[in-house]
C-alpha cells in the first residue's frame, strides 16, 4: 500500500489506498502454502475475507464447540500482511451445520444468537466488518424475506442478529450481505426499506454489500442504486466481485470500479477469488488473474480507474448521529514515518473515528482533539473549531505496508 500516487499506480491495493478505499481478495486457507496465490495476495490486496473459514458450519461443527483453527490462519496471514479482514458470515440460511438444521424455533434462535455472540467475541478487534447476516431476502423477484429456517424463528431475527453482533464487537462495521441487488428491483428495494427501518429504529447497521457476481453488464442504474443506500447513512461495500469471461470483462470491472469511485461512502471492492483456478465458478474464468497468476485485461481496467479516481471516500456513518464523509489524502512520506490529511464534508462539528495496523502508531495530530482505545491503534477525532480537516504523522514501527482506515464519520 503506497502513500503516493507513483507507487499508487503499481498494484490495487496502493492504488485503491489512495482514494480512501480498500482492494480485497476473498482467500481459503488451503490455499496459503501456494507460493504464486500468497505472493498476489499479499502484493497486491489491502483485505482478505475468508471464503468459508468463519461461517457457522466451519467455527461451530458441534453445538458448543467451537473451532477457529482455519479462521486464525487467515486472520495472522492477514496481519502479517498488514491487510484488514472482513468476515464472512456470522448468519446464513446455508452451510449451517448439521446439528442446527434439525432445529427450529426458540431453540434454532438461541443457537443462533449463541454462535454469533462466541464468534465475535473470538475475533473482536481483529475484524474491520462482519457480514452479520448473509441473503436473508427471496431470489424470486417478489423482494419477501426467504422462507428460511432461520426467518421462521421470527421475522426480528436479522435485527436480533446485528444487536448481538454490536454487543460481541462494538467496533467492527456490521453489514447485511446479499446478490442481484446491484440494481434498482424489488429485492433491493426490500434491502432498502429493511435498512432505512433499522437506521430510524436505531438497530446498528453499518454498512450494506452487494455481492455483484456479473454475466455480460452492469446494471444502469449500479451506481445510482450504491448512492441511495449511502443516502440512508450507511457505507456501502462491493464484496464478492467476479465477472463471467468475454469480450467486455474488462469493461465491467471497470465500470463497477468507478461506480464506486463516485460514491464517496463506497469504502472498497473485493473480488471472490485471485486466479481464475479459484474461483468457485468453473469455466467463467471470471477474476482478475488467469490460472497461472497472470494479469488479465480485467485487472488493467481496474488498476487504471483506480489512478484515475479522485482521493474521495472511505468514511462515514458509524452508529449514530448525522452521516458525514471523511476523506483520506496521503502525505509526505519519510524514511521511517508518514504524514495522513482528512478532509470532513457533511457536518461542522463532527467526530471521526481512524484505526491503525499494528504496530504502526499515531505520533502527532493537528486540527482536533484526539483520544485513544486502550490498544492505541484506535483514534477518535473530534472537531475544535479549527474547521474541516485534520492531520496526524504515524510511525511505521516496522509496517510499511499498511495504511489508515476511516471506521466511522459521524456529524451533529
Amino acid at each position: 500500500m503506497a502513500a503516493n500516487r507513483a507507487e499508487a499506480a503499481t498494484t490495487l491495493g496502493a492504488s485503491a489506498t489512495a482514494t480512501g478505499r480498500y482492494f480485497g481478495a476473498a482467500i481459503a486457507a488451503s490455499k496459503l502454502s501456494d507460493t504464486t496465490y500468497t505472493r498476489i495476495l499479499s502484493t497486491e490486496f489491502t483485505s482478505v475475507t475468508p471464503e468459508n473459514e468463519m461461517k457457522w458450519d466451519a467455527t461451530e461443527p458441534s453445538r458448543g464447540t467451537f473451532n477457529y483453527t482455519s479462521g486464525d490462519r487467515i486472520v495472522s496471514q492477514a496481519q502479517s500482511n498488514g491487510q484488514q479482514v472482513r468476515g464472512h458470515a456470522l448468519a446464513w440460511h446455508s452451510q449451517m451445520p448439521g446439528w442446527a438444521q434439525s432445529l427450529s424455533g426458540s431453540t434454532l434462535r438461541s443457537a443462533m444468537l449463541n454462535h454469533i455472540t462466541n464468534v465475535a467475541t473470538h475475533y473482536k478487534g481483529k475484524i474491520y466488518a462482519w457480514d452479520v447476516v448473509n441473503e436473508a431476502f427471496a431470489d424470486d423477484g417478489q423482494g419477501s424475506r426467504r422462507n428460511s429456517s432461520l426467518q421462521q424463528t421470527g421475522n426480528d431475527w436479522i435485527e436480533a442478529a446485528f444487536r448481538a453482533a454490536r454487543a460481541a464487537d462494538p467496533g467492527a462495521k456490521l453489514c447485511y450481505n446479499d446478490y442481484n441487488t446491484d440494481g434498482v428491483n424489488a429485492k433491493s428495494t426490500a434491502v432498502y426499506t429493511m435498512v432505512k427501518d433499522f437506521k430510524a429504529r436505531g438497530v446498528p447497521i453499518d454498512c450494506v454489500g452487494f455481492q455483484s457476481h456479473l454475466g455480460t453488464g452492469v446494471p444502469g442504474d449500479y451506481q445510482s442504486n450504491l448512492q441511495r443506500f449511502a443516502d440512508l447513512g450507511v457505507d456501502v461495500q462491493i464484496t464478492e466481485l467476479d465477472v463471467a469471461q468475454g469480450g467486455n470483462q474488462a469493461s465491467i470491472y471497470g465500470t463497477v470500479t468507478k461506480a464506486c469511485l463516485a460514491v464517496s461512502r463506497c469504502t472498497g471492492i473485493t473480488v471472490w477469488g485471485i486466479r481464475d483456478s479459484d474461483s468457485w465458478r468453473t469455466g467463467e474464468n471470471p477474476l482478475l488473474f488467469d490460472s497461472s497468476g497472470n494479469k488479465k485485461a480485467a485487472y488493467t481496467s481496474v488498476l487504471n480507474a483506480l489512478n484515475a479516481g479522485s482521493g474521495g471516500g472511505g468514511g462515514g456513518g458509524g452508529n449514530g448521529g448525522t452521516g458525514c464523509t471523511a476523506t483520506v489524502t496521503p502525505g509526505t512520506v519519510w524514511g521511517d514515518r508518514y504524514n495522513t490529511s482528512v478532509t470532513v464534508s457533511g457536518a461542522s462539528t463532527w467526530t471521526v473515528v481512524v484505526t491503525m495496523t499494528a504496530p504502526q502508531k499515531i505520533t502527532s495530530t493537528w486540527n482536533g482533539t484526539a483520544t485513544w482505545d486502550a490498544s492505541g491503534n484506535v483514534m477518535t477525532m473530534k472537531s475544535n473549531g479549527s474547521g474541516a480537516a485534520f492531520g496526524f504523522t504515524t510511525s511505521f514501527n516496522g509496517n510499511t505496508t499498511a495504511r489508515p482506515q476511516i471506521s466511522s464519520c459521524t456529524g451533529s
